[in-house]
Formats: structure tokens, sequence, C-alpha cells
């Protein structure tokens, strides 16, 4: 399983420009996943950081987590509204696991309650997925052409440019 920690050290442009961009919509990723008829869906999510783990938890009884726990098979994108890209935007790649630690979920909604005031500590959790990162990538517009960044685990980055 890739730590945050792990992708970070291995991609660390793509990992800065994630955070950016992550940060910049208020934690806002689109997240797509894999229906039960094999078709895609795309859903907002709010993934978090936490304790070297990227987590994607959220709202229960919602369609993503059920397509998850179907098919643990993901993808994060950052939020893009500016149709430049002129600030990029990120890609991440991988698998879910659901983790059932309710000591992890207890931290995890201790945290979000000193970072946010959003109180669920006494709520449980249906999922508690972490993601298990298989790949990302970047893109960034450079003056007359564009730069896509991609990394894959145990390669560190790689950039291509298109023009």
């Amino acid at each position: 399983m890739t730590t945050w920690s792990q992708f970070t050290q291995e991609a660390p442009s793509i990992a800065a420009l994630f955070l950016r961009r992550h940060q910049a919509t208020r934690n806002l990723c689109m997240l797509g996943t894999v229906r039960a008829d094999g078709s895609p869906r795309i859903s907002p999510i709010e993934p978090m950081i936490f304790e070297d783990m990227l987590v994607l938890a959220g709202m229960p009884h919602t369609r993503k987590f059920d397509d998850l726990a179907r098919d643990p098979r993901f993808c994060l994108h950052t939020a893009t509204v500016d149709t430049e890209v002129t600030d990029g935007d990120a890609k991440l790649f991988g698998t879910v696991t659901d983790v059932s630690d309710e000591a992890v979920h207890r931290r995890f909604t201790q945290m979000l309650f000193e970072k946010s005031g959003f109180d669920i500590r006494e709520e449980k959790f249906d999922h508690f997925y972490v993601a298990d990162l298989t790949g990302a990538s970047t893109v960034e517009v450079d003056d007359d052409h564009l730069d896509i960044t991609v990394w894959k685990p145990g390669r560190g980055e790689t950039v291509v440019q298109k023009r």
C-alpha cells in the first residue's frame, strides 16, 4: 500500500499541485467510481489526509460508497473551474481499503471536529475508505505547451510535453 508520505516522496510535484488545488477548492474533488452496470459515476467528495492516509469518507448511504464496496478502483480529480487550466489540475488513481478500526475513526472524527467544528464524533462510519495510490498525473500549461507529469509507484515522476 502506498502511504501518503511515500507518494509525496516519489511524486513531489504532483503531490504539491494536488494539495494546492485541493486547498484552493476548500477540499472539493471529483471522485470517479464504477457503477454496478459498469458505467462511470462522478461524485463530489472532500478527501482528507489523516495519519499518512488519504481518506475518502463521507455521508453514509451514498452511491459512490456502494460503488467502492463493489469495485475498489477510483480516480480522484481536483475540481477545475478554469477552462484555461492556468493553475493546473491533478488526478490520483488507485484502489480503496475499508478500514474498520474504530480507534482510527475516533481519532479522525476528533481531528475533524478540532479542525472544522463539524461534530460527528458519536456517529459510526458505514465505510471509512483509505486510498492505495497506484498512479497520478498532473497537467500544467506552460506558454506554448502542456507539461503532463505522470507517476507510478517506485518509478518517480516522468514529464511529457505536448505542443
